[in-house]
């Protein structure tokens, strides 16, 4: 927890967000009192609101290649659905054709095919 007494290292990443909101607003004489407050270096709550901003760059640059990546899966699962019902189609087809020919066998009372 933020001015706990903790050392900064050991402070989640929640509490360094915290930090980063409470002092968003603040000039550099106010942040530097907010920092010996709270046991803290200005510069490290500089990296803190860096990191803050590169997370949420990689974020959206991240839900892009999601997006793209499903759209890919779903080419993906179409292609593979109608290769699926071709496969499907095929088979019914063989099955209907080993079923007349069994058929045909059984009416010229032949037992064996030829």
């Amino acid at each position: 927890m933020p001015g706990s007494g903790k050392q900064s290292d050991g402070w989640s990443g929640d509490a360094k967000f915290a930090v980063v909101v409470e002092t968003a607003g603040l000039n550099e004489a106010q942040l530097s009192e907010y920092c010996r407050s709270k046991g803290l270096y200005p510069e490290q709550v500089k990296d803190w609101r860096e990191a803050c901003v590169a997370g949420v760059s990689h974020a959206g640059e991240r839900r892009q290649a999601e997006q793209a990546q499903g759209r890919r899966d779903k080419k993906r699962i179409k292609e593979l659905e109608r290769e699926l019902r071709r496969k499907d189609k095929a088979l019914a087809e063989t099955a209907a054709l080993l079923a007349l020919r069994k058929k045909l066998n059984a009416l010229w009372g032949k037992d064996k095919e030829g």
